[in-house]
């Protein structure tokens, strides 16, 4: 009888297991999506940004290179034989729950940052995600046996999460000084006219490059590979510096020669050699960042299977996890193409592509993606006073010359007509990017440090638009914030992923069925959450492209409706929240009053940035159309400024009845509604002649005359009142500072029809 029961609990549990395998390998596949959507930008960027070529060949190039690293991989399981936990403590179950927690946590916790659009390291991510989850067992475990919680050691080995944390501050640090360096050099060499100096500098510096470019290829791509031997490798290392010099003196003669003869677009070469290699790279050693969990699974359920039905999941010790474990090449082709078929669909990772990008560009026109931060400031005032003082040392004359190198003027008249096409830098800085990135890695690789290919491409990036002068004073503040905000996320991943993957195995382990249930619906939840919101994202980023573009086609007249309309359904939403405001604060409704805050906060930016959008599509505009762009930049300007008032009436409003103060009184109440009754038909004149070109001046300055004579005659009877103290304070502040507003807000509607009247009696 107790047989038959174990047998029958033996087929369930084995049941059990087998849904949390083929959920490791649904999840291994979604875990290359999510993964590879955030390390593009590892490898497209240089080649994007500069726009070396089409999105479509950049596209099969990297691809090309993902799917040779893949087959080119080790297809070793590094982060299980690496010793982040010690296998020989853990049950076969409860490895399966550890392995299911970690790769849970990192398919959410990758498509969060891919959401927002920051380039994060997945095996900074991974790495923690074990931790976490193991320390989270192992806790479990000792509370369970009664064990000294000291004996936690024998379970974990911590020395990896320090040498991950060192690789942080080294790959940080490192690689901006050395990117700055050179591209400085760089630029100071070749100028931005470089196309001159290609003559003389073609070959040694496409030598140099290419030959860097292959050396990270044979140290760095061909490292443990399963397709080169080992005395392979080990000829290539004892004759490393003999390949280099070879390599340089072949193709710097090849690529001078190019140029001399057929003018070849040296630098165009090395960049998307470059995005080859480093997309090869990526695949050959990272590839087990998103399959090495779901691996080691399926090599632990064989292990398993192996004692045929006589073990039990609950006590059977996993010690030979500790072998080194050698990937089927079929499993590394298929995860190659998964992970080329991401590159070509995934919106994700082009939005993290976009990060990188905005950080990098040469000019300051555009929106800049993020805002100012403290530190940030900090960085660039010490900065600035720093040049100033060193500007006073330097001969003036050295410092012209430098100067000189550096100047773009040029380049910006040439490109000023096609700006959308216009590269966000040129392929000088693309070349140094893909090169000491590629360099500084095969260099770590060599000497065995622990770098990270995001960090160090990230960071070369971040280095070389520095030194090109593209954050100048305008930028300097939002790109660095951008830098500190990208940097802080990567140790933010390591503490979450720790955290998130602890928090989920113990859901997994005390909830039993019920919490895997539970884990399942939320992750899908939180996914579909996700992609909603980035599909929301998207989807206004490209209504707001597609308005301008549509914009530039119109004929005038179409542009003026354009601009008009546009005024009015801002100028309606005003007017709306300003009427609601009031009701709400009279009702004393809170949640109303809330909710037209947030309303409030969302104009500001829309208006915000249509004012941005009038100033940047001005400076595209032809001679002729040139007072469609005045108009348009003052009409925008007036609509902010009427829209701003809200912002000293509606939170207010919310804060007095949040804090419980005692309401307006009724006479209050009643001055306040006939105020904004005048200001709802001064609204309406100013709708009605923006909708056919012709507002009524002599009635608007009458209605706006009687508002300001019954804004006069409100303040003295409350100013009366208030030195008969019938009101406290408090309340008659804010009735003041509303009629002063109100005031205001008329005002600049009048400064709204004087622009009208101006612009060649457009409206």
């Amino acid at each position: 009888m107790k047989l038959l029961l174990f047998q029958n609990k033996t087929k369930i549990m084995e049941a059990i297991f087998y849904v949390i395998l083929g959920l490791l390998f649904l999840l291994a596949i979604s875990d290359l999506v999510v993964g590879v959507s955030n390390d593009a930008v590892n490898f497209l960027s240089s080649a994007v940004g500069s726009k070396a070529t089409s999105f479509r060949i950049i596209l099969v190039i990297a691809g090309l290179g993902v799917l040779i690293g893949a087959i080119f991989s080790n297809g070793m399981m590094e982060v299980a034989r690496k010793g982040l936990f010690h296998p020989e403590m853990f049950m076969f179950s409860e490895i399966m729950l550890i392995f299911l927690a970690v790769m849970m946590t990192d398919i959410l916790l990758l498509d969060f940052f891919n959401t927002i659009g920051i380039p994060t390291s997945t095996t900074v991510s991974l790495v923690f995600e074990i931790l976490g989850a193991a320390v989270s067992m192992a806790l479990i475990k000792i509370t369970i046996s009664g064990d000294a919680y000291t004996t936690l050691g024998n379970y974990i080995n911590s020395d990896k999460a320090l040498a991950i944390i060192t690789g942080i501050l080294v790959s940080v640090v490192i690689a901006f000084s050395i990117g700055a360096l050179i591209q400085y050099l760089s630029r100071i060499l070749f100028t931005f006219s470089y196309e001159k100096k290609m003559k003389y500098f073609a070959g040694i510096f496409g030598g140099l490059a290419i030959t860097g470019i292959v050396y990270f290829i044979l140290i760095k791509g061909l490292k443990d590979s399963s397709v080169v031997s080992k005395d392979t490798y080990k000829f290539i290392e004892d004759y490393t510096l003999y390949i280099l010099l070879v390599g340089f003196l072949f193709f710097g003669g090849i690529l001078q020669l190019m140029y001399t003869f057929f003018k070849t677009n040296v630098l165009k070469i090395i960049v998307l050699v470059g995005t080859f290699a480093l997309a090869m790279a990526f695949a050959g050693n990272d590839l087990v960042n998103f399959i090495g969990v779901p691996i080691a699974g399926f090599k632990s359920f064989q292990i398993f299977q192996a004692q045929q039905g006589v073990a039990n999941p609950d006590t059977f010790a996993m010690g030979e996890l500790n072998a080194p474990v050698q990937t089927d090449l079929y499993m590394l082709l298929i995860a190659g193409l998964v992970m080329m078929a991401t590159l070509w669909l995934s919106k994700k990772a082009r939005t993290v592509l976009e990060t990188s990008v905005q950080l990098s560009k040469q000019d300051s026109k555009g929106k800049e993606q993020f805002g100012s931060s403290f530190l940030a400031r900090i960085i660039v005032q010490g900065a600035t006073d720093f040049g100033k003082k060193v500007g006073r040392i330097v001969p003036k004359s050295f410092s012209a010359s430098i100067n000189k190198r550096f100047e773009q003027e040029k380049v910006k008249k040439e490109d000023k007509k096609n700006i959308e096409d216009k590269p966000a830098f040129d392929m000088v800085r693309a070349a140094v990017n893909t090169l000491v990135a590629s360099f500084l890695i095969a260099i770590g690789t060599s000497l065995k440090l622990p770098l990270s290919t995001t960090y160090v491409t990230f960071m070369v990036a971040m280095g070389s638009s520095m030194a090109d002068r593209a954050w100048g004073r305008d930028t300097a503040v939002y790109r660095i914030t951008g830098v500190l905000t990208v940097v802080a996320s990567w140790f933010f991943t390591a503490f979450i992923a720790f955290m998130a993957a602890a928090i989920v195995l113990f859901i997994l382990k005390m909830g039993g069925v019920y919490g895997l249930g539970f884990m399942i619906l939320l992750s899908l939840f939180l996914l579909i959450r996700a992609h909603k919101i980035h599909k929301l994202k998207s989807k206004n980023k490209a209504n707001e492209a597609g308005s301008a573009s549509r914009f530039m086609s119109l004929t005038p007249e179409k542009m003026f409706d354009s601009i008009t309309e546009t005024a009015i359904v801002t100028l309606k939403d005003t007017n709306r929240i300003f009427q609601q405001s009031f009701e709400a604060l009279f009702d004393e409704d809170r949640k109303n009053l809330k909710k037209l805050n947030k309303e409030v906060s969302a104009l500001n930016k829309i208006t915000k940035a249509e004012k941005e959008k009038a100033y940047q599509m001005a400076e595209s505009f032809p001679e002729h159309l040139i007072n469609i762009g005045n108009m348009n930049i003052q009409l925008q300007q007036n609509v902010r400024e009427i829209t701003y008032c809200l912002n000293y009436i509606t939170p207010p409003a919310f804060l007095h009845v949040n804090n419980v103060h005692n309401p307006l009184s009724s006479s209050q109440q009643e001055d306040l509604r006939l105020i904004i009754s005048q200001m709802s038909r001064l609204y309406e004149i100013l709708f009605e002649g923006l909708k056919v070109k012709s507002i009524d001046h002599s009635l608007f300055e009458t209605e706006l005359g009687m508002i300001q004579e019954s804004l006069e005659k409100y303040r003295l009877e409350q100013i009366k009142r208030a030195q008969e103290d019938l009101y406290n304070s408090r309340t008659s502040l804010l009735y003041l500072s509303f009629l002063h507003e109100c005031g205001n807000m008329a005002n600049h509607m009048h400064n709204l029809v004087i622009t009208c009247k101006r612009t060649h009696d457009v409206c």
